[in-house]
C-alpha cells in the first residue's frame, strides 16, 4: 500500500537519495535543495510515496514564470522520481495524480513539465505550442507539455522562464 504525503524535514535525505538513484546523479537532488531554499518551494506540493515507511518517491512542483508583455506565475513539474526498484509499478502516476489534485485545489492556473509524452499526456498534458507557450528550451515539441488547471485563462502565453535555480540541472 502507498501513502502519498508531504515531505518533511526528516525525510530530505531519503528524497535526495531516491532522486540519485532513480536520474544517476546528484543534479535533481540538488535543485530540490535550491528550491527549497527558494521563494518558488511550494511546501505542499513536495509530495513522497512511501511504502512501509520507507520513501519510494517524490515530485516537486515549484513556481516559474511565464513571461510575455506581463510576468505570470505558473508551476513547473520537475522533478519525479521513484526508486529503481519501485519503478512501474504506479507509483509516479499516483504522486502526479495527487499533486495535480492540491494544485487544482490550490487555486493554481497551469503545470509545465518537460517530460516524456507517454507518460505525461495520461494525465491531460498537452505540447505546450497548442496554448502558445514557448519552451526556454531547443527541446522538441511533444517533451515541453502543459496541463491547464480550473483556472487557467487564455491569457497565459508567452515564454517560459526558470529561476536560476533551475541552472546547471
Amino acid at each position: 500500500m502507498v501513502n502519498i504525503r508531504c515531505e518533511t524535514l526528516a525525510d530530505y535525505s531519503a528524497i535526495a537519495e531516491v532522486n540519485n538513484l532513480a536520474f544517476g546523479q546528484a543534479n535533481e537532488a540538488n535543485l530540490i535543495d535550491k528550491i527549497r531554499r527558494s521563494d518558488r518551494y511550494i511546501p505542499e506540493l513536495s509530495l513522497v510515496a512511501e511504502i512501509d515507511n520507507l520513501i519510494v518517491g517524490h515530485i516537486l512542483f515549484s513556481y516559474i514564470d511565464l513571461v510575455n508583455t506581463e510576468t505570470l506565475q505558473v508551476i513547473g513539474l520537475a522533478p519525479l522520481a521513484v526508486h529503481p526498484q519501485f519503478q512501474k509499478q504506479g507509483i509516479g502516476s499516483a504522486l502526479a495524480e495527487v499533486g495535480l489534485k492540491i494544485a487544482n485545489d490550490k487555486g493554481e492556473v497551469l503545470v509545465i513539465v518537460l517530460g516524456h509524452p507517454h507518460f505525461y499526456n495520461r494525465f491531460g498534458f498537452q505540447p505546450s505550442v497548442i496554448y502558445q507557450i514557448e519552451s526556454p528550451f531547443p527541446v522538441p515539441d511533444d517533451v515541453f507539455m502543459v496541463k491547464p488547471l480550473q483556472n487557467y485563462q487564455p491569457k497565459y502565453t508567452g515564454k517560459v522562464v526558470y529561476p536560476p535555480t533551475f541552472d546547471g540541472v
